[in-house]
């Protein structure tokens, strides 16, 4: 039996786009195999919070099946991630400044339309570019959306005591919170902070009464505590299709091979044998 490849472990350098607001966004390119097939579907891959494009999508896998599958990749680490701008103002995230900042990285890129693939914060900024932008979305995976607004639970003044003084976090849903953001190197607390904060504001939950009418695919782990709250989001959805990730919680579900295959499939315009028109 062959050994199988290893992951992709290498990261092109970023190619930076500078937003209405002077802000730098991230950005990352992989060429379908063979390389010189730039007639590929791009499929366009945002992370959740406290992770990267790095964290997300490479150490991970997808960005090797994606590429293998015939999809040209484009990353992004949102901003306050990764090797994007880390403003420590609330008022730089709001939901439609995260979407608003995808719209100019595919307009900086002359692209029309891609299939979208987002995680956790990634899948909620992925919900509302559909609905706002729907010319740009094809279909979508959306994995582990959240219900409402989960950073909300988190106490911004006890984090922030810790992030500047090294108070102890009484807490523990902002401990959680806090081991997550420290997980990944070169993350600022202080900014992914303000992103939480920033993230109260607005409308900021998916709306089941407007939701996208493209193709979509919700990807939860079984072992989520937001399961049926996406399970719900499906049935909500006019095209929407839900596949419940194996044994996996909401902090390992990207690493699934079961879910990179459902979401393969679905991104290359077929069904699976695990999915259905209604949860």
């Amino acid at each position: 039996m062959s050994t199988p490849a290893p992951f992709v472990t290498q990261m092109p350098a970023p190619q930076y786009v500078m937003t209405a607001e002077g802000r730098r966004i991230a950005t990352y390119v992989w060429e379908a195999a063979p390389s010189d097939d730039r007639d590929a579907p791009t499929v366009l891959c945002v992370h959740g919070f406290a992770s990267s494009c790095r964290d997300n999508w490479v150490n991970t896998g997808w960005v090797r099946d994606l590429t293998r599958a015939g999809f040209r990749v484009l990353g992004v680490d949102q901003l306050g991630h990764g090797a994007s701008d880390k403003p420590h103002e609330s008022s730089e995230y709001t939901m439609d400044a995260l979407v608003h900042d995808l719209v100019t990285v595919l307009d900086t890129y002359l692209i029309d339309t891609v299939r979208y693939s987002g995680y956790s914060l990634g899948a909620r900024v992925g919900w509302q570019l559909a609905v706002q932008a729907p010319e740009r979305v094809e279909l979508a995976v959306l994995g582990g959306i959240p219900d409402g607004r989960p950073l909300a639970r988190l106490q911004i003044a006890q984090a922030r005591a810790y992030a500047e003084s090294g108070a102890p976090v009484e807490d523990r849903v902002t401990q959680n919170y806090v081991t997550l953001a420290e997980r990944v190197p070169g993350n600022e607390l202080l900014a992914l902070l303000a992103l939480a904060e920033g993230m109260r504001f607005g409308d900021a939950d998916p709306d089941p009464e407007h939701p996208p009418a493209q193709p979509v695919l919700f990807a939860t782990g079984s072992e989520d505590a937001i399961l049926e709250q996406s399970r719900a989001l499906a049935a909500a959805t006019p095209a929407g299709r839900f596949f419940e990730v194996p044994g996996r919680h909401h902090f390992n579900a990207p690493g699934s091979r079961d879910y990179r295959q459902a979401a393969l499939a679905f991104l290359a315009g077929a069904t699976t044998e695990h999915s259905s028109t209604r949860p």
